[in-house]
C-alpha cells in the first residue's frame, strides 16, 4: 500500500477562542521552538523505544500524563488550536516534559511524511463528529486515513478512539467495517473504559454528559 498522496486540506474551526495570558505568550516565544517539529524528519527514531501520536490534543492532558509516565518514549501532539497548544506548552514547562513534541498541523501532512510501520500507537479522542451530512466529509476518520494510519503503524500498534456522539459511534463502526482483515477491533464504554493509567480522562470526557464510547483498533496485518 502506498502513501496517502497528501495535498494539503482545509481546516474548518476556530484556531484561537481567547486571548492567551502573558506567560503563555512567553512560552510561544521560548519553549515552542524547542518542542516544534516541522517534518517527521526531525524525529531521531532510535532515541525512543516507542513513537505514540495524538491527533488535536485539546488542552494536551491526556499527552503529557502519558509523557509522564513513559520518558523513554516519544509522545507528539498534532494540533492548530493556539489555546490548546498553549495549555500543552504549560505543562510541558510545569511537568518538566523532554519527550513530548508539537506538530502544529493537520495530522493528515505528518502520516504523509511516516515511513511504514514506524508508530506504536495512535490516539483521536473525541473529534468533531460534523454531525450535519453536508460536513461528514470533513469528519477526520475515512477510508485514506484509515488506510495510512494502518500503513504507519508496526503490526500489533493500535488506534485508540473516543467519541460520545451516537453518529459518529456508527460513522466509526461503518467505516472501519472494510478493514476487518487489518484490524482487529474492542469497543468499551464509560462503565467498562479502560483505567486512567492505561488511557488518561481528557477534560473533555470528564464533562460529558452523554455516554462516551472507546474503540481499540490493533493492526493484525502487514502491509
Amino acid at each position: 500500500m502506498g502513501k496517502l498522496n497528501y495535498k494539503g486540506g482545509n481546516f474548518y474551526g476556530r484556531l484561537k477562542s481567547r486571548s492567551l495570558t502573558q506567560k503563555q505568550s512567553e512560552l510561544f516565544e521560548t519553549l515552542l521552538p524547542n518542542v516544534s517539529i516541522k517534518s517527521f524528519d526531525d524525529i531521531r527514531l532510535l532515541d525512543y523505544k516507542g513513537i505514540f501520536i495524538e491527533i488535536g490534543f485539546g488542552s494536551g492532558e491526556h499527552l503529557a500524563q502519558l509523557a509522564s509516565l513513559d520518558a523513554d518514549k516519544l509522545f507528539v501532539g498534532c494540533e492548530l488550536f493556539i489555546n490548546g497548544i498553549a495549555s500543552l506548552l504549560t505543562r510541558i514547562e510545569q511537568m518538566n516534559l523532554s519527550n513530548l513534541k508539537v506538530f502544529q498541523n493537520d495530522a493528515r501532512k505528518l502520516f504523509h511524511e511516516i515511513p511504514d510501520e514506524s508508530i506504536d500507537g495512535v490516539f483521536l479522542l473525541f473529534p468533531d463528529p460534523w454531525p450535519k451530512r453536508k460536513h461528514i466529509k470533513r469528519r477526520f476518520i475515512q477510508n485514506d486515513t484509515i488506510q495510512e494510519i494502518h500503513r504507519i503503524l508496526k503490526e500489533g500498534g493500535f488506534f485508540k478512539i473516543a467519541t460520545d456522539d451516537i453518529g459518529y459511534f456508527q460513522w466509526i463502526q461503518k467505516s472501519f467495517t472494510s478493514f476487518d482483515t487489518k484490524f482487529s477491533m474492542e469497543v468499551l464504554n464509560s462503565e467498562s473504559r479502560p483505567p486512567e493509567f492505561i488511557w488518561p480522562q481528557t477534560r473533555y470526557e470528564q464533562k460529558a454528559t452523554k455516554s462516551c464510547n472507546f474503540f481499540l483498533f490493533i493492526k493484525k496485518s502487514p502491509l
